[in-house]
């Protein structure tokens, strides 16, 4: 079937994204006698996910994330099992460097929370961190912790693997095929109307992304979330940056790092983290210009703070250069759950940098929701109605958006 004409489904999912692939696989595994269909107007994981660093940290300091990234780290044995192929996850471990004691505060709290979910962690010596990545040199560290088995993955390769599987289970995913406008009926959302057709359907999930804010203003929701540009660079290949060496996390330089082929892929959180209107985003990011100078007047403003840690950094020579948009929020908590006032719409956005890490448990969420079963984990963080009234739209909340990440220091 080419078209949507007078189709009928159980759910449709807007937005190919790994939230929505992830929400496809999950719902299709779990209820095969259900029908779901995913809609993407360009090209699955495309966007945001194809462009995002890809740290699957599992213990942060908000430990209602933690159980997310736990099914995620559980799901994709499940889904190299159910694909015969590995996703080539790197379990190089996360390195912590506190140089201040606000932080060295904020590491022992996050070691207590690892111990807490029983996972291992350990305080190292500097020697042992240089060893593990020759291109550190914290000046003065005053605790540097670390936690094994924390991991990055290929972000696309994991978006598909999940629309792979999700396929095998019986979804239907239709790439090329534009959600143009929620059907409403009588104060519910009884379908999506789209370029081939339409399609009615029991649940409908949002999972678009920057553009989430659009379709929701239609079904009369403010979605409170602003899309926040996210950039990080890749130096080089140089032997300081071996393939083996763990993720780092810089919170009194704002920064992050891991090793990408042969280089060392780095971000920042820049002093005015660019924010934007969903209304003013293309329907295709592929040519957008998310920095005009590729990011290095961002970068030059904090460079001397990431320079304590990584001297390197001011002759690396910067290969590459990746932007995107996430969904962030004032508070940096993700922004999802179910439409106040309309129980048969749920939005799967605000991704506030965390959604590689948070997807596998964001997929089994969603999904059971869509069937009305119980979410088996506590939103009660993301609750969309938590900032009271607000207008998605409005300078000063996108300010707000792009102030929190500026603010951020995990990774």
């Amino acid at each position: 079937m080419t078209d949507l004409s007078a189709g009928k489904a159980d759910l449709v999912i807007i937005g190919g994204g790994i939230f929505g692939c992830a929400i496809a696989y999950y719902y299709s595994r779990n209820h095969p006698q259900k029908k779901i269909v995913l809609v993407e107007r360009n090209e699955i994981c495309g966007a945001a996910t194809s462009r995002a660093a890809a740290l699957i940290t599992r213990i942060r300091s908000k430990k209602h994330f933690i159980p997310l990234s736990l099914e995620t780290y559980r799901v994709i044995g499940e889904l190299e099992c159910q694909l015969g192929e590995s996703l080539d996850t790197k379990r190089v471990g996360v390195m912590h460097v506190a140089s201040s004691e606000t932080n060295v505060t904020a590491l022992q709290e996050l070691m207590d929370i690892a111990d807490e979910f029983n996972q291992p962690a350990e305080y190292i010596s500097y020697e042992d961190a240089n060893r593990m990545s020759p291109w550190l040199q914290a000046i003065e560290p005053l605790k540097i912790g670390f936690m094994q088995g924390e991991a990055y993955c290929d972000p696309y390769l994991l978006g598909t693997f999940f629309a792979r599987c999700a396929r095998m289970n019986g979804a239907d995913i239709r790439q090329g095929v534009e959600a143009l406008n929620l059907i409403l009926d009588k104060g519910r959302v009884t379908g999506v109307s789209t370029a081939k057709g339409k399609i009615y359907a029991g649940s409908v999930i949002i999972a678009t992304g920057a553009w989430a804010p659009l379709l929701a203003d239609q079904a009369g929701i403010a979605l409170p979330m602003a899309p926040v540009r996210s950039q990080y660079w890749i130096t080089a290949k140089d032997s300081l940056y071996p393939p083996d060496s763990p993720i780092v996390l810089l919170p009194d330089a704002h920064a992050y790092a891991r090793p990408e082929g042969g280089g060392l892929l780095f971000g920042i959180r820049e002093k005015n983290s660019f924010s934007v209107s969903p209304k003013d985003i293309p329907r295709d990011i592929t040519d957008f210009s998310f920095s005009p100078d590729r990011g290095i007047q961002d970068l030059s403003e904090v460079i001397d703070r990431l320079g304590r840690f990584f001297p390197k950094v001011y002759e690396a020579g910067l290969k590459y250069y990746i932007a995107g948009f996430c969904g962030y929020t004032p508070d940096n908590n993700l922004s999802m759950g179910p439409a106040p006032g309309i129980p048969n719409l749920l939005l799967a956005t605000g991704c506030v940098g965390a959604g590689i890490s948070v997807c596998g448990g964001v997929g089994l969420a969603f999904s059971e929701m869509a069937a009305g079963k119980p979410n088996p984990f506590d939103f009660s963080q993301f609750a969309l109605e938590r900032f009271g009234k607000i207008d998605p739209f409005d300078k000063e909340w996108l300010n707000q958006c792009g102030l929190a990440r500026s603010r951020k220091t995990s990774g």
